[in-house]
This record gives C-alpha cells, structure tokens and sequence, in this order.
C-alpha cells in the first residue's frame, strides 16, 4: 500500500489519465439528459434509495462526479469503505442521526465534551433521538439500552483536546456502532476506523478545506451505512455543491504538509504558555499530563495542531487576552492556515448546559502556519 501522503495527492484522481486531463473537472450541472423515460425511471430509484449510478445521474441533488471523487479519496485515507458528502459538518451528523433514527433506532450515548453544535443538536430532541450522556468511556457499556443505536465521541475533543481510547470505547459498545467525530486529528493523524470505529465524521470545513473558504461534511463508513446516509441525502437536499466538493478534494493534497507544519507550531506554543505566569493550565495532548494513557504514538500519530489554556483570572481575563491579539485572529472554526483563538463558553460552546460546558477562563488556539515565533510575541503582549 502507497503510504498517505502519496495517496493524499492521488486518490480519487484515478482515470484522470483516460479522461486526458491533469485535474478533475467541475461539473456543475444541475441536471443530465435521460436515455430514455423507463431507463431514467430506473436511473432515479438507483439514486434516490442510496445506489452507485450505472445509467444516467438524473439530477445533481442525487449525485455529482466531483463529490463522488472527493468521497473516494477521503475513504482511502480513513480505510474507510465508502464516504458520503454533505454541506457541512452539522448535516452530516444530522443524517447519521436520522439513519439511525429511521432504523428504530433513536438512543444515543453520547461522550462529553463534544463540539458544542453537535452537543446542542443531540439534547434539543429535534430528530427524534434520544441522549444518555457519559463523561468517561467506561460508563459506555452501563449506558446502552435495547433501542441504542449511536455511540458518539470525539476524540481529540472540542475545545480542549482531550483524548478518547477508542479500543475501549469499542469495547464498551459492543453491538453498537461508534462515530467518531476525527475532525481535529484529520486522517493524518488518527483513523477511527482501525480503532473499531464504524462512521468517521469530518467537518471538511476545517482542516481538510484548510482555508477557511470553503464549507463541508463528510462521514467515512463501512457496511450499510453508506445507502442510508446517501438516501437521507438525496430525500433531504444535503448534498455538498460540486465546487466545494473540486476544492476540498484539492485541500486532501496539502493536508498531511498543513497539519505537520501546524503541529510543530501547536508544540512550540503549547510549551511556551505552560511557563507564562498569566496561564493556569495548557491543555494539549502533546504534553505528557494531558495524554496519560499514552494515545499518542498508539492510537493518534501526533498530538495536532489545537491547543487551549486557561487564562488566571477567569472570564474577565480570557475576554481582555482574545481582545488584545493583533497577529492572532478572534473568529470561530479552525484548522485553516492563519491562527485564530476563540472563547468556547461564550461562542461554539454557548448553548452546552451547566456543568458541561467549557470553564470560563479557557481559549481555544488553531496554529496556522505563520511562524511560532511571531504568534509567540503576539499572545505575550496580549497576555502581559
């Protein structure tokens, strides 16, 4: 087997040679002409109820070339079967909730932290689950229930990158399937699915697009799982649009660079602000007291490139510090090639209840590629 990073550049560029092009074309057509009225019949139901095309695409709602490639290549690096594409992060976890749903299968188990979409979405009851929450992955097996359809983690967790032994959690979960949220790590780093996973969740939008301008989702998968998630994306509209589906198949090229460089700045980082005076606490699995079990090197090949801290002095202290940055952008999301910090309980962690969600004095830092050494300057003067 090619190692990653050459698989990262080729995969789903397969029969690119046959169609004598260097680059996979877009194709945004929203429509495809039918041979016929019963083949087109036929053509549609293939779709519509979660097949591979073998006539006509019929309608870019049901399937688009440019997502199918993205889809391949994201499943050859996750050694995945199949990955299916959605508009974004938070659809693809919707349809994973509605498959199961659907299935008879509404209980999920859910293990906090989670990023904080996903931990609203699961308690507001909207698709019709329900939701047992653990805090530690030996509570999983005590929690499942006969109607359990979904055991979600996400590992390393948002914000503050704690790291889930998902051997154990598969253990735990025995029958029931597991979905790991592989976001932060990438594939670069972690693949869920040699761990005992069965559906990997990426919100593409991160470090796979890599620049901040592009939106998407995507669920790496095995078995069944496939046809049902295509179904509810072809009957719900969630299908990713063809041109960010060409740009993120693009990012899958520079994503083991990206993430690399990104992690040796995170590292750099993380082990200046455990010295600064005005930090409390460095949450990072690259340092030895945030990886106790050893995952690092076992499970995920390098701790990454997100990091938090918490800020002495609370609230106050954490709103003055993400107010001062100047290098440093204040804005959401992550995994992008500028640096940006965000305060979890006021933002992307806001409608987590009570006591699960993230102290108040903790930043969240997504290291870019801008030199450690400027970035470093940036939060002294912004922590002075």
């Amino acid at each position: 087997m090619t190692q990653l990073d050459t698989r990262s550049v080729h995969a789903g560029r397969e029969d690119l040679a046959a169609l004598g092009v260097h680059v996979p074309p877009i194709d945004l057509s929203t429509t495809y002409p039918l041979p016929g009225v019963d083949a087109g019949g036929a053509a549609y139901d293939e779709l519509s109820t979660g097949g591979q095309p073998t006539g006509s695409l019929v309608y870019q709602r049901l399937w688009n070339p440019n997502v199918a490639r993205l889809e391949d290549a994201l499943a050859d690096l996750e050694h995945a079967e199949a990955a299916v594409a959605f508009g974004s992060g938070m659809a693809a976890l919707t349809a994973c909730l509605l498959a199961t749903a659907a299935a008879g299968y509404p209980h999920v188990i859910a293990l906090r932290p989670l990023y904080g979409g996903s931990d609203h979405l699961l308690g507001s009851g909207l698709l019709g689950t329900t939701v047992t929450w653990v805090t530690a992955a030996d509570q999983i097996a005590g929690a499942v229930q006969p109607d359990t359809g979904l055991v979600i983690v996400e590992t390393p967790a948002n914000p503050t990158v704690d790291l889930v032994d998902l051997a154990e959690v598969a253990a735990q979960a025995g029958r029931v399937p597991v979905l790991v949220d592989n976001t932060f790590a990438t594939p670069v780093l972690q693949q869920p699915i040699r761990h005992g996973a069965s559906l990997v969740l990426h919100s593409a939008t991160k470090f796979i697009g890599g620049h901040g301008d592009v939106m998407g989702g995507l669920v790496a998968t095995t078995g069944d799982w496939t046809a049902r998630l295509r179904q509810i994306r072809a009957i719900t509209g969630g299908l990713l649009h063809p041109l960010a589906a060409y740009e993120l198949h693009r990012g899958l090229q520079t994503l083991p660079v990206r993430v690399r460089a990104q992690q040796v700045g995170a590292g750099k980082i993380a082990q200046w602000l455990t010295d600064h005076p005005a930090v409390e606490a460095v949450h990072y699995p690259g340092l030895p007291e945030c990886d106790p079990r050893g995952l690092i090197g076992r499970q995920q090949a390098g701790p990454g490139a997100v990091l938090a801290f918490t800020v002495a002095g609370g609230y106050d202290a954490a709103v003055r510090v993400a107010g001062r940055c100047r290098l440093i952008t204040h804005a959401v999301s992550l995994g992008g090639v500028d640096t940006l910090l965000q305060h979890p309980a006021a933002l992307t962690h806001r409608l987590v209840p009570g006591a699960a969600k993230p102290d108040a004095g903790v930043l969240r830092l997504s290291i870019g590629l801008e030199d450690p050494a400027d970035l470093i300057e940036d939060l002294d003067q912004a922590l002075s």
